[in-house]
């Protein structure tokens, strides 16, 4: 059987990473967390560079020749920068102070496209985010576009972060998801849609196993 490149994209809180993840895990691809390669750069940013250094040019000039790969290795995904596994050093408090400042220049985003674009040559991979289908895949073999209401996107986020132990009100959470949204689909670069080809799957009455076998039969037909 052809092992095919599955885009899965969606707004905040849709359950992306959980449904892609076990997607990949059910057909033994590997998942690409797009949000890890750019924490992966912000690592190695960190890594050349003290945090008062960090000018656009910096970050530029530091991940310009940079090697981001993810490997599906014993059933879980590892990141390897420049042949380096760093699965473990991308969630650390500095990462994530700077990622954010990392990933909004385009040229670091054109690099890591590229790098995506790459790791699914060969197919047998699971790819989540906004512009998958859109912009990063766009010959995708399954494209699937994942959603649900934004008081069940909101719900679901604050379980997780309460199982977290952290305070946070759901009211607030729900604000936050629709201007998440409102941001992403009038972005200028990439803007969050759903491709004409792509399947829509609303998952607000859904678990995320039924989602899971949703895709996979999609991917099996």
């Amino acid at each position: 059987m052809k092992k095919k490149v599955i885009a899965i994209d969606g707004p905040a809180g849709a359950g992306k990473s959980t449904v892609a993840q076990r997607v990949a895990a059910k057909l033994g691809y590997t998942y690409i967390d797009t949000g890890a390669m750019y924490r992966a750069a912000a690592w190695k940013v960190l890594q050349e560079n003290s945090m008062d250094a960090l000018t656009d040019e910096v970050i530029l000039q530091t991940v310009k020749d940079i090697d981001v790969r993810l490997q599906y290795i014993n059933k879980v995904t590892k990141v390897f920068v420049d042949g380096v596994e760093v699965s473990d050093q991308l969630r650390t408090p500095a990462v994530s102070r700077v990622v954010s400042q990392v990933a909004r220049l385009g040229s670091v985003r054109k690099k890591m496209v590229l790098l995506q674009r790459k790791m699914a040559q060969n197919g047998a991979i699971v790819m989540d985010g906004r512009d998958i289908a859109s912009y990063v895949l766009p010959t995708a073999d399954v494209k699937v576009f994942l959603t649900a209401s934004v008081e069940e996107r909101a719900k679901r986020r604050f379980a997780q972060m309460v199982k977290k132990g952290y305070k946070v009100d759901l009211a607030e959470l729900k604000e936050e998801i629709t201007a998440r949204d409102k941001a992403d689909k009038e972005r200028t670069i990439s803007p969050l849609v759903k491709t004409e080809d792509a399947v829509l799957l609303d998952t607000t009455f859904m678990s995320a196993d039924e989602a899971t076998e949703k895709i996979l039969s999609l991917v099996l037909k």
